[in-house]
Formats: structure tokens, sequence, C-alpha cells
């Protein structure tokens, strides 16, 4: 069991890439901006009350929860193919949070479709709140793989 906190080897292989890149870490940077902005966004409505910002709310987190799949996609192939990563615990917690993320940005999404000026207050901000506290939670997990488990750090095997 004290193998599975030591860091992956540097050879340990990616499944979904581009020129041996990740192709996972490059995805969620869209979703988590967009996430965030949404977040901005709605506190600006709340300031300003000018519709423009429900609007630019709706549509930043329609395109966070599309980036937020490819990115889900991406990330659970490596997960299940990988099985050094698929047997450490911060994968399966990150992979967790990350979905309880999406479900949580999806419904904030569905319930903007409605009328994007009154689902701001306060439903849409609550949500709002929870997918940036989601963000981190799921981020922090996420470097903690990086940065302690080594996944997609691996180097070129013909170095």
């Amino acid at each position: 069991m004290e193998k599975f906190g030591l860091p992956l080897p540097l050879d340990t292989p990616t499944r979904v890439a581009v020129a041996r890149h990740p192709v996972h870490p490059m995805l969620v940077t869209f979703p988590i901006a967009f996430f965030l902005g949404a977040l901005a966004c709605d506190g600006a409505f709340v300031l300003l009350d000018d519709a423009f910002w429900s609007r630019a709310a709706l549509w930043l987190v329609g395109a966070g929860l599309a980036m937020g799949m490819l990115a889900a996609i991406a990330g659970t192939i490596e997960l299940l193919a990988v099985g050094g990563i698929r047997r450490r615990a911060a994968s399966w917690n990150h992979f967790v949070v990350a979905v309880l993320l999406l479900a949580v940005q999806a419904v904030n999404w569905l319930q903007r479709l409605q009328g994007a000026e009154e689902a701001v207050v306060p439903f849409g901000m609550f949500l709002s709140l929870l997918g940036a506290l989601l963000v981190a939670v799921a981020g922090w997990l996420g470097g903690k793989l990086v940065f302690e488990h080594q996944v997609g750090v691996g180097g070129d095997a013909e170095d």
C-alpha cells in the first residue's frame, strides 16, 4: 500500500495526449475560467442591475459545461486506462468533485435558461459560489495528483 503514496514513474503512459502532452490539463483551464467568470458576472449583475451581465453569466456557464464535459471525457479515460492513476484515492476524489461540479453547473445553466435575469438572485449566485468552491477543491486535488503523484508529468521515454 505504501507504493501508492509514491510518485508514478516518469515513463507512465498517457492515453489522451497530443504530442505526448496530456489533454486533460489543457482542457480544464477553460471551465475554470468560465465558471469563475460567471460568478464575476453574477456579482456585476447584482451591483449594476444590467441584464448584459446575467446573459454573459448564462453563456459562461454553458461554455464551461461544454468544455468541462470534454475535460471530463479526457480525464475519465486517463483514470480508467492507466492503472497507476486508477489506484490512487486522490484520483477518485478529484473525479467525484469534478462530476459534482459539472452537476451543480448543469443545474445552474438549466435554471438560467428559464430567464437569465430572474435566475441570478438568489439561486444563480448561490450555485455560482458553490461552483467556485468546487473548482477550488477539484483544482487542489488535481494539483495533488500532479505535484505529489507526478500524474501527467512523464518525461520522454526516448531520453
